[in-house]
């Protein structure tokens, strides 16, 4: 997947200097308008995300930030799931990604037992050292795996926490290819609630929640799907999201992660003001522009909310 300068945005004059994004970032990436777009230390930034529209969005937020503070920004999107975005992060191929604290945390450490947020995003601190890169400060944002059933299945068999899945057995299950190896996905299941990995059907659907997901679950495709807590489609479907007692899925709270190598006071400044307003519903909200009937792009979202904030001009 090719990285995409954010340079376009000046207008086609830009391509008629037919300059390349390699030989951009070569020159230090400098803006044809004369206003210095060097970061700190003169690195230009490679924002990464995964492939959902959820992380594009939240890419675009902190590259449009950072770029009208002058630092010189590239992006990166839709790349997969983290077992190819930390290599990218690893090698440079990407510099910075809005990541999940518990997800993260699920990655480096498969057992870990921290469930709250200052709680999770202390243990983050030393387990991304190891990478050589940091997490900023988090967001009260948060967007959280669930188990989702349709109003009528939660209605028929008395469903209203994820124990209550022994009811429906067996079952499919519909989640993205890594929900079967999670520790809040099947083995969760059968380990905090009880409920027998052999009495559920995994059905893998690469959409990380999104429409095709819905579908399976609201065609009864699969009787449970794995859908983020932010998705707009819990509204529009009318789905119930099973409660959690156990609090086996943990914090999953928007945080900046960042390489050492291109990280900076003034970067930190951006991403950790970005964080300090970020809030959960603001995540449902630029859904619902991006994947609801308005279908804007993340793009124009991210600049309203960034201008709505007061974070750019």
């Amino acid at each position: 997947m090719s990285i995409t300068p954010r340079f376009p945005r000046l207008g086609v004059a830009a391509l008629l200097l037919g300059l390349s994004a390699a030989s951009l970032t070569a020159c230090g990436a400098s803006d044809p308008t004369g206003a210095d777009t060097s970061s700190g230390d003169g690195e230009t930034v490679v924002v990464g995300s995964f492939a959902f529209p959820e992380s594009e969005i939240l890419a675009e937020i902190y590259a449009q930030a950072l770029e009208a503070e002058g630092v010189s920004v590239e992006t990166k999107f839709n790349i997969g799931p983290r077992q190819q975005t930390i290599p990218a992060l690893q090698d440079g191929s990407i510099n910075l990604i809005p990541e999940y604290n518990g997800n993260l945390l699920a990655y480096y450490d498969e057992s870990y037992t921290e469930r709250t947020t200052e709680d999770v995003d202390a243990a983050l601190v030393d387990a991304v050292a190891k990478d050589k890169l940091k997490v900023l400060a988090s967001a009260e944002a948060e967007d959280k795996d669930a188990y989702v059933v349709t109003a009528d299945t939660a209605k028929s068999k008395g469903l209203t926490t994820i124990g209550d899945l022994s009811k429906l057995v067996p079952f499919a299950l519909g989640a993205n290819p890594q929900f079967g190896d999670l520790g809040y996905g099947i083995p969760g299941l059968e380990k905090v609630y009880g409920v027998k990995a052999s009495d559920v059907k995994f059905v893998p659907i690469e959409d990380f929640g999104g429409p095709d997901t819905v579908k399976a679950l609201v065609d009864d495709s699969v009787q449970v799907a794995d859908i983020y807590t932010t998705s707009p489609a819990i509204k529009s479907e009318n789905l119930v999201v099973l409660e959690d007692p156990e609090n086996m899925i943990s914090s999953q709270n928007i945080i900046p992660l960042i390489s050492e190598s291109v990280d900076s006071k003034k970067i930190e400044d951006v991403l950790n003001a970005i964080s300090a307003q970020l809030t959960t519903d603001d995540l449902i909200a630029l859904r619902d522009r991006v994947e609801g009937s308005e279908k804007a792009s993340a793009s124009t979202a991210a600049k309203e909310w960034l201008a709505d904030k007061g974070l750019i001009s």
